[in-house]
Parts: structure tokens; C-alpha cells; sequence
């Protein structure tokens, strides 16, 4: 498939710039593949899709605030979006305002303490080394810096509003947004109806919101992102598809995480490290070849949001639920008024 193939025309009123209120009130698309079918419902009636004895896999990552405003030392404004820690004192880095010719040797004076110069170009990113280091880089770094709200969003997020109600492990640098819709209600509701809540991390960067550019899209390499399945939750899970109970991952990030650490069999192992799987449909490129679709070797159903044209992530639930199913899904979600994005509607796919 080509990368056009991917595309859509979304009215931009389509793009929620808020999340619902309650979160849990937003509205809820369900797919069912086996049947081929689409019902539309609110989020706060999941449990009527699911059954006792599904696992629901959440991703626990929390947002970091990741965007940093700074000055040159001629007084010019720069801003950077951390994305990932490479060592104590460097981080791998967007800069904004500052020609790529120019990065390498800056000087950025932040607010406080903290002074930072562009050491390396590494790609499409930027290596910053700090002045500080470790818990004091840290600090700073959570006093200094906003919510790296997605450009689509044109207010600075609200509080904990760009938090998941279960966000634990910080590390993002954009929300795990699936999960954004869950309420501590909602989620002991689940538990009392007997579905098993399990968490993985997965630390959102820029694999997950980087454009595809590629137009052969199996040509694309997705930017790693950190991630963790521990020891007890792997196994929790392995008796759980043993037992042939479903899987339902929330969100891309977690789809990517089981799918990474599942072996052949559709056996968890227990891993902690660096993902760049990249899930797509399957495809045909005339002149070129085809490439078998992805086979899902542990994942059941999906919740996820309507996500941006051209995206990895896009491909990811059209590998799962069928290219044809999910742009009629999306059709439908515009002549319906879903909201669209990281504060919009949800999708759950059985």
C-alpha cells in the first residue's frame, strides 16, 4: 500500500481540543470483525462489551513535561521537546526556531538553573547536553517545563487532563491517549465484573508520533521508545491466553509492547528495553512486491483512538481490524461527528 491510501479529509472542527467531561462521557465506536458490524455508545458502557475473565492491558507511562522554552545567547526564543534520555546530563531532543545548520554549538538558557548546548545532529533530532545532571536535571526539568500538548491542540492542557487516571512511571513525552477516557470509576466497575486489569510501560517518543514520509510505507523505521513487561505481569497474562481468556490491549503503545515481547507460540516473555516494531496492513506495491500483513500472535481486541491521517498508528489498526472495516469506520465517525485526536472519541474492536 502507498502512503496516500492512508489519507482522509477531516473537517478540523472534528478535532477535539479538549477531553470529554467526564472523561469517561465520550463516545465509544465498537467494531465487531467476526460480524462485521458497527454500534456506536458511550464510553462508560464498555463493561457491556466485555466479559468476565477479559484482561484489559493499560499503559501506565506518565507525561513528562517535556517542552522546554528557552533563550539563545543573543536573546533569540528556542524551544526544544525532550524525547528521550540518552546518559545523567544528555537528551535526544526536537529543536524548534534554530536552522539545522546553526544547532550544533548552541547555547539554550532555560528558566532556573539550567543551561543546555546542542551537541550533535542525530537525524531528524538534536543531542542536548545539559549543565546538570541526573535527580537535579530532573527537578528542573519538572519545574521549568509544560505539557507537550500535540501542535493539533491549540491550548496548553489543564492540570493532570493529558494524564491517564492510572499514569505511574514517568517518561512520555505525549500521552498514551486510549487510556485517557478511563475513570477510577469505571475502571473499579471493570474490576467488579471480574475483568483482570494488568499494566505495561511503554514510554510514548517519537516512534509513535513521527509522520510517515515514506510513500512505500514498508520502507518506514519507527524511532524506539523504552518500554517494560515485568516478570509477574507476563506471566499473569501467558496463563490468561492459556486459559483462552481475551486480550484486550489499550492503545497502540500497548499493542506494540505485547506484539514485541510475544514469541511465535503467543508466549509473553518478560523483556525491558527498546521497541521499533512496526505494525502495517497487508500490502501491495505495484513494480515492487507484496508484503504479507502482520499476524497478531497475542492481542485479542483493541481499544484505541481516531487517529491521524498517514500515521503508523493508522496502519497499526488497519493491520488489526481490516483496511476496508476501518476506513468505513472512519466515514462513518466523520458523518457522525466523532471527535477525532488525542482528546477525542474512542474505537473498541473485537
Amino acid at each position: 500500500m502507498r502512503l496516500s491510501e492512508f489519507d482522509f479529509n477531516l473537517p478540523k472542527n472534528l478535532i477535539a481540543q479538549k477531553p470529554a467531561s467526564p472523561r469517561d462521557a465520550c463516545r465509544l465506536m465498537v467494531l465487531d470483525r467476526e460480524k462485521g458490524s458497527i454500534n456506536h455508545d458511550r464510553f462508560y458502557n464498555l463493561g457491556e462489551y466485555l466479559r468476565p475473565g477479559d484482561v484489559l492491558v493499560l499503559n501506565n507511562s506518565k507525561v513528562l513535561p517535556a517542552r522546554l522554552m528557552g533563550k539563545k545567547e543573543t536573546g533569540g526564543k528556542v524551544e526544544i521537546l525532550l524525547l528521550k534520555q540518552i546518559s545523567p546530563a544528555s537528551w535526544e531532543c526536537l529543536v524548534g526556531s534554530v536552522p539545522v545548520a546553526k544547532q550544533v554549538g548552541l547555547k539554550i538558557k532555560f528558566g532556573g538553573k539550567l543551561v543546555g548546548e546542542i551537541t550533535k545532529r542525530a537525524g531528524d533530532t538534536a543531542i542536548i547536553k545539559f549543565n546538570l545532571s541526573g535527580t537535579k536535571l530532573m527537578e528542573q526539568i519538572l519545574k521549568i517545563g509544560q505539557p507537550p500538548t500535540p501542535p493539533y491542540i491549540k491550548r496548553l492542557a489543564k492540570g493532570a487532563e493529558y494524564q491517564t487516571v492510572f499514569a505511574e512511571k514517568l517518561g512520555s513525552v505525549a500521552a498514551p491517549t486510549a487510556g485517557m477516557h478511563f475513570t477510577k470509576k469505571l475502571l473499579a466497575k471493570l474490576k467488579k465484573m471480574g475483568v483482570q486489569i494488568e499494566y505495561i510501560t511503554l514510554h510514548v517518543g517519537l516512534g509513535t508520533f513521527q509522520p510517515v514520509k515514506e510513500n512505500d510505507i514498508t520502507k518506514h523505521k519507527i524511532h524506539s521508545e523504552y518500554f517494560e513487561l515485568d516478570k509477574k505481569t507476563a506471566e499473569r497474562l501467558n496463563v490468561a491466553k492459556r486459559d483462552d481468556r481475551r486480550i484486550i490491549a489499550c492503545g497502540t503503545t500497548t499493542v506494540r509492547v505485547l506484539e514485541h515481547c510475544a514469541r511465535q507460540e503467543g508466549k509473553l516473555q518478560a523483556q525491558k528495553g527498546y521497541t521499533n516494531i512496526f505494525i502495517y496492513p497487508h500490502t501491495k506495491i505495484f513494480g515492487v512486491g507484496v508484503y504479507p500483513g502482520y499476524k497478531f500472535k497475542f492481542i485479542d481486541a483493541l481499544l484505541t483512538n481516531f487517529h491521524v491521517p498517514r500515521s503508523t498508528l493508522i496502519m497499526l489498526v488497519a493491520a488489526f481490524a481490516g483496511k476496508k472495516f476501518v476506513d468505513k469506520a472512519y466515514q462513518i465517525a466523520i458523518k457522525k461527528r466523532y471527535r477525532f485526536y488525542s482528546f477525542g472519541d474512542s474505537m473498541l474492536i473485537v
